[in-house]
């Protein structure tokens, strides 16, 4: 069983409903940012089989333009808003997975810095048996 699914079959039914509220906002936001740009960009292209006059047609296309980016950032504000209530809601509900998680960055990181320093060790090793061998070379030569 994946860290997902125990996850979601020990939380009750009103965190997971809060969930799944949280997951459709987000789907239905980015939907309508995504939509909205797309539409926007649509209406940028010249239409020359345009029935309005040109003057009319780039009003209205103003007009529109405006109504879609104001859409876009009200979508861009509820996203911040939920992410606001993401954090708040993993601050308050889930202090056990908060703590899981430090503690295996932690553990990542330890064994990150213990690799880094063991190849600094080998690659000094190296380094000074070169330099050994460079100031021998260097020393026995007649240039010096």
């Amino acid at each position: 069983m994946s860290k997902s699914q125990t996850t979601a079959k020990v939380l009750p039914p009103t965190k997971e409903s809060q969930l799944k509220s949280y997951q459709k906002r987000l789907k239905d936001d980015v939907r309508s940012m995504y939509e909205n740009f797309s539409e926007i960009f649509k209406l940028v292209k010249i239409d020359e089989d345009s029935v309005l006059g040109k003057p009319s047609q780039a009003e209205q296309d103003r007009y529109e333009i405006e109504v879609r980016a104001a859409n876009m950032v009200r979508a861009a504000e509820s996203l911040m808003r939920l992410v606001s209530e993401i954090k708040q809601f993993l601050i308050l509900n889930d202090f056990a997975q908060v703590n899981e998680a430090l503690k295996q960055n932690v553990d990542y990181y330890m064994r990150a810095q213990n690799k880094i320093d063991s190849h600094i060790n080998i690659i000094r090793e190296e380094m000074i048996n070169e330099l050994y061998d460079l100031e021998e070379e260097y020393y026995s030569s007649q240039y010096k």
